[in-house]
């Protein structure tokens, strides 16, 4: 390099420079940042009007430490007061009311229960309806109030009723289809107890022998063919001041055997007529006038129109 080419490039460089040097502003300017302050302010607006009615429905709801309204959370579980409705299934597994108010379960159409195994199963239900109330179970129990005493059961092979009385009020009595196994049947004091089987017959067998008294009042059985009275091994003993034998033909007296005039000591004084009650061999019975000897054996044409 020669020496007038370096002094030139050194004074080249020494020269102050005159041109001014360019500057960016750096932020949000114009209508930039006045949407960003619009946004802010409504934002801020949005969380106050949210925090007011969080307010508002905590004080409504009457939100607690303890739940919510009617809702109380304790140890012993969930409490509820007043009325409250449910729209969908309720799972629990007691339901116990205040010692000093009742339980109320209220619906528009019915009330059904219902009882399910670890499988889902259904093993019980109980339906309260307008019409009727249904239970659906393998065995029905209503027990007294101490729990104890069974007063009435039912499933599928018997019906108990374990009251001390089973009392019918209808007018027309209790109709049974088939037989009734029971050690005592009574009627209410002053009233009549009637035993009746309009189309068929009936029977009252016993092992050890069939009672019927009536303490105050009188005994008729009524039917309208045949009356029997069996004793296969014993015997039937009518026991009565008196016993009358209705409608019973009348035999004819034989004159041999009555008692002559001259034979007897008070031939004056009136006689009183006496009747055997004979017995045919089909087992009718007839009256007969009595003498010195029996005179059914005389009067055996009785048997054949009587």
């Amino acid at each position: 390099m020669t020496r007038e080419q370096y002094i030139l490039a050194t004074q080249q460089n020494s020269l102050p420079r005159t041109e001014h040097p360019q500057f960016y502003p750096v932020g949000i300017y114009g209508w930039r940042k006045r949407c960003l302050y619009f946004f802010v302010l409504l934002l801020l607006v949005t969380m106050i009007v949210n925090l007011a009615m969080t307010i508002w429905i905590l004080k409504v709801m009457n939100f607690t430490v303890d739940g919510m309204g009617n809702l109380r959370v304790t140890k012993k579980g969930i409490r509820l007061e007043g009325i409250s409705e449910f729209l969908l299934p309720l799972y629990v597994k007691e339901i116990h009311s205040r010692k000093d108010s009742p339980l109320v379960l209220q619906s528009d159409r019915n009330v059904t229960l219902n009882a399910r195994n670890h499988m889902g199963q259904l093993t019980g239900q109980l339906t309260v309806g307008a019409d009727a109330v249904e239970a659906q179970c393998k065995r029905f129990e209503v027990r007294a109030s101490d729990g104890g005493k069974v007063l009435f059961s039912a499933d599928e092979d018997e019906i108990v009723i374990g009251a001390d009385r089973l009392k019918v009020t209808g007018t027309e009595g209790a109709v049974f289809g088939h037989s009734v196994e029971t050690p005592h049947i009574r009627a209410e004091p002053s009233q009549d107890l009637k035993l009746e089987s309009p189309t068929r017959s009936l029977v009252m067998e016993a092992p050890r022998g069939v009672q019927v008294s009536a303490a105050a009042g009188d005994l008729k059985a009524t039917c309208r063919k045949e009356l029997h009275l069996q004793s296969t091994e014993g015997e039937i003993f009518l026991d009565a001041d008196t016993i009358r034998l209705g409608n019973l033909p009348m035999g004819s007296f034989s004159s041999s055997s009555s008692f002559s005039s001259s034979s007897s000591p008070s031939s004056s004084a009136p006689r009183q007529t006496i009747y055997e009650l004979c017995a045919c061999p089909n087992g009718k019975l007839y009256l007969s006038p009595a003498g010195a000897g029996s005179t059914c054996q005389s009067s055996s044409n009785i048997c054949l129109w009587s």
